[in-house]
C-alpha cells in the first residue's frame, strides 16, 4: 500500500494438551513449544512491529516455585530479543545440569518458559507511547493462583469512557483510561467475583488447601466473560490465560476482529491468521476452523476445549480490509479474493485507457498489490479473448490482421520499485515528506513518450501522501501520456476505531476531496448542519443511532469524489494527465463475500459505538482538534 496504514494486532496461543515429557520424548527437545510459538508469531509480523510481548503458565507447579513467565520487547527486532532470551534462560539454567535435558519435572521446577500455556502477541500501537508497558500479555497478579490473569488482544473499544465509569462505580481505581488497562481491570473484577462465589459455595465443605484446587475445577468461565463483556462496543479478538492453567479467546459478536483455531490431541492453537498455524504446524487448511462470532474458546485446566455462546450473535462484518491487505496472502482465500478485486477494476480501467490496449501499460505499487495485479492481467486476458472469440467470429480476412489478434498480450511492465525497507507511515509527520521521496525508484526506457498510458494498480489510497509526493512525480518523469491509479479498494472515507489506526477524518483524501466540493458549489452549510448535529448528539449523551457525517457525501457521485481526489493529489508540475479509479463497494463484497465490513469505506458501523466516534472525528476535524475520537 503507498499509504501504509497500521495493521491489527497479532496474537498467537498454544496449549500443550499433554504432560510436559512427552513433547521432550517425542520431539527430542525441550523447547517444542517455544519452537512453534516463535513460528506463529514470525508468520504474523506483519501484523505489529512496534512491539511483542509472550508468556507462558505452568500447571500445578508446586507453592513457592514460579508458575508464570513473561517477556516483552520494543526492541527494533522484538520478536529476536524475546525468543533470544527465552533460549538464553535454557542455555543457562541447563549449564551445569547438562544431564537434566530431558527431564521434564526437573526443568519445570527449576526453569522459567517450561509451562502448558503460551500467549503471544505482536503489537502496533494505536494509543499511547512505544513503552514496553504498553506491551501485551498484560499481567493482573495475585497471591491466589485462580485470581491470576494474563491478556492479549486485538482490539479497540469505542466505549472505553463508560467501561471506565463503571469500574469505578464497582469501588475500583484504574490505573489509566485505557482500553488495555479497562478491559483487563473488568475481566479480572469478574474473575475475582467468580472466585468468591465459587469460595462461598464450598468453604464449609473443604479446607483449604484443597479448597483452592476446588475451586479451580469450578469456576465458570462462560459466566465470567458474559459478565465481563456483556457492556463491551467494539471489534476485539482477545486471549486470557489464567494462572490455574485455564484459558479462553473471545471473539466480538460481529466477527469484526478475525480469530482461528486448530486442535488434535497434542495441542489447541489460536492465531489471528491461518497461515499461522498453517505453517507451524503443518495442517490442512481445512482443519483450522473459525471462532464463532460473539462466542469463546475456552480450554479448560485439564486441555478440554470447546466453543461456547457469550453474547446474541450480530450479523458478521468482519474486517475487509484484512482481505485487501493486512492479513498474508498465502492464505488460498485471501491469494483469490485480491485477484478477484483486481479483476472487478477492469470495466474501469478500459474506459480510462479508452479501450487503446496498445499503447497501454500495466504495473503495480510493490508490494502487497502485486495479487491484485495478477488478477487485473487475468482480467484482461479475459477481456482480449472475448475479442478475439468476436473478430474470429465475423471474419478477418487478411492472415496479417489475425495474427495481430491472436499474438497480441497486455503490456507488463514493473514500473516502481521499492529502493529500501522504509516504512514510511512509522516516520515522523514534519519529516514524512523527505522519507516517501526516497524510498521509491522507476525503471526508465520502457515506456513510449507522450504515446503510452501508464495504469498502477495499489492496495488502496489512504491519505494521498505518497502518491503526491513521490510516485506520480517519478512515474512523470517516464513521459507518460497519461497515468491512471487504481486502487483495489474503494474510497475510505470514514474513520475506523476497531483496530486500525485510522481515526482523523482529514488523513483521508477522500473526505479533503468532499470539502473541495462542498466549497465548490456553495454547499458549505451543510458542515455546520452536520457539526451541530454531531455535538449536539454526542452532548446529550445520544451519539450512537445516526452517522451524520454519511450526509456530506451525498450530494456527490462515486466518480466526481474520485477527480476531485485526482486533483488533490496531482502534483504541482505533472506533465501527465491524471485519473483515479477505486475499487465500487458492490464489487468489494462481490469478490469478499463472507468479510462485509465495510464501515470505512460506506459509514455502516456494525456497532453503536462506531457511530460516536465518526461523530466525534468530525467534531474534531471541524473545531481543529488533532486527537483521537476514541
Amino acid at each position: 500500500m503507498s499509504d501504509a496504514i497500521k495493521h491489527e494486532c497479532g496474537i498467537a496461543l498454544i496449549r500443550l494438551r499433554k504432560p510436559y515429557q512427552y513433547y521432550i520424548d517425542k520431539y527430542d527437545t525441550p523447547l517444542y513449544a517455544v519452537h512453534k510459538l516463535s513460528v506463529m508469531m514470525e508468520k504474523q509480523v506483519n501484523r505489529g512491529q512496534d512491539g511483542a510481548g509472550v508468556a507462558n503458565i505452568k500447571i500445578d507447579v508446586p507453592p513457592g516455585r514460579r508458575y508464570i513467565s513473561r517477556y516483552r520487547s520494543v526492541e527494533p527486532q522484538p520478536l529476536t530479543d524475546i525468543f533470544s532470551k527465552i533460549h538464553k534462560k535454557f542455555r543457562k539454567g541447563l549449564k551445569d545440569h547438562k544431564d537434566r535435558a530431558s527431564d521434564g519435572k526437573w526443568l519445570q521446577e527449576n526453569l522459567a518458559f517450561t509451562g502448558e500455556v503460551w500467549l503471544g502477541h505482536l503489537r502496533y500501537g494505536t494509543h499511547g507511547t512505544n513503552e514496553v508497558e504498553n506491551c501485551h500479555p498484560m499481567l493482573r497478579q495475585s497471591n491466589w493462583r485462580s485470581r491470576n490473569l494474563v491478556m492479549a488482544g486485538n482490539f479497540n473499544m469505542t466505549n472505553v469512557d463508560e467501561l471506565f465509569g463503571k469500574l469505578v462505580s464497582l469501588g475500583q481505581h484504574p490505573k489509566e483510561k485505557v482500553d488495555t488497562v479497562t478491559v483487563m481491570e473488568k475481566i479480572g473484577h469478574f474473575l475475582d467475583e467468580e472466585n468468591q462465589r465459587v469460595f462461598e459455595r464450598f468453604k464449609g465443605i473443604y479446607e483449604n488447601p484443597t479448597l483452592s484446587d476446588v475451586i479451580e475445577d469450578n469456576i465458570d468461565l462462560q459466566r465470567l466473560l458474559y459478565r465481563s463483556c456483556r457492556d463491551f462496543d467494539g471489534g476485539y479478538a482477545m486471549c486470557g490465560l489464567t494462572g490455574y492453567g485455564a484459558s479462553f479467546v473471545i471473539r466480538d459478536p460481529s466477527g469484526i476482529r478475525p480469530a482461528f483455531y486448530y486442535a488434535d490431541d497434542e495441542v489447541v492453537v489460536v492465531a489471528s491468521e491461518k497461515q499461522a498455524i498453517k505453517a507451524a504446524f503443518n495442517v490442512e487448511y481445512s482443519q483450522i476452523k473459525e471462532i464463532t462470532p460473539g462466542s469463546a474458546l475456552i480450554i479448560d485446566k485439564n486441555g478440554e476445549y470447546n466453543e461456547f455462546p457469550i453474547l446474541p450473535r450480530l450479523e458478521k462484518r468482519s474486517c475487509s480490509f484484512e482481505r485487501i491487505y493486512f492479513s498474508r496472502g498465502t492464505d488460498p482465500d485471501i491469494y483469490n479474493e485480491r485477484k478477484q478485486l483486481g479483476k472487478l477494476l477492469i470495466p474501469q480501467i478500459l474506459k480510462e485507457v479508452n479501450y487503446d490496449l496498445e499503447n497501454t501499460i500495466f504495473s503495480y505499487i510493490p508490494n502487497t498489490a502485486e495479487t491484485a495485479f495478477l488478477g487485473m492481467i487475468e482480467g484482461l486476458e479475459e477481456y482480449l479473448s472475448k475479442k478475439r472469440k468476436q473478430a474470429i467470429m465475423e471474419g478477418i480476412l487478411f492472415e496479417a490482421d489475425l495474427e495481430r489478434v491472436l499474438s497480441f498480450r497486455p503490456r507488463i511492465e514493473k514500473l516502481v520499485t521499492k529502493d529500501v525497507k522504509s516504512r514510511t507511515f512509522i516516520t515522523a509527520d514534519a519529516l514524512r515528506d523527505d522519507m516517501v521521496s526516497s524510498v521509491y525508484d522507476t525503471t526508465f526506457e520502457v515506456v513510449r513518450k507522450n504515446i503510452d498510458t501508464v495504469v498502477i494498480i495499489d492496495d488502496s489510497i489512504v491519505r494521498g501522501t505518497t502518491l503526491e509526493k513521490s510516485i506520480l512525480t517519478m512515474l512523470d518523469r517516464l513521459n507518460p501520456k497519461k497515468i491512471v491509479v487504481a486502487s483495489s479498494a474503494p474510497q475510505i472515507r470514514f474513520p475506523d476505531c476497531y483496530g486500525i489506526d485510522m481515526s482523523k477524518m482529514k488523513d483521508f483524501v477522500a473526505f479533503r476531496a468532499v470539502l473541495k466540493l462542498l466549497e465548490e458549489r456553495d454547499l458549505e452549510y451543510l458542515l455546520e448542519d452536520v457539526y451541530m448535529q454531531s455535538v449536539t448528539s454526542i452532548a446529550t449523551k445520544n451519539p450512537y443511532h445516526t452517522n451524520y457525517v454519511k450526509a456530506l457525501y451525498d450530494p456527490f457521485t462515486d466518480e466526481e469524489i474520485s477527480q476531485k481526489i485526482a486533483e488533490i493529489i496531482r502534483p504541482k508540475d505533472l506533465n501527465a494527465e491524471l485519473s483515479v479509479v477505486f475499487q465500487t463497494v458492490d464489487n468489494l463484497h462481490k469478490a469478499c463475500p463472507g468479510h462485509l465490513g465495510d464501515w470505512y469505506f460506506t459509514g455502516n458501523y456494525p456497532t453503536l459505538g462506531g457511530n460516536k466516534v465518526v461523530n466525534k472525528a468530525f467534531s474534531n476535524s471541524h473545531e481543529g482538534k488533532l486527537e483521537r475520537a476514541y
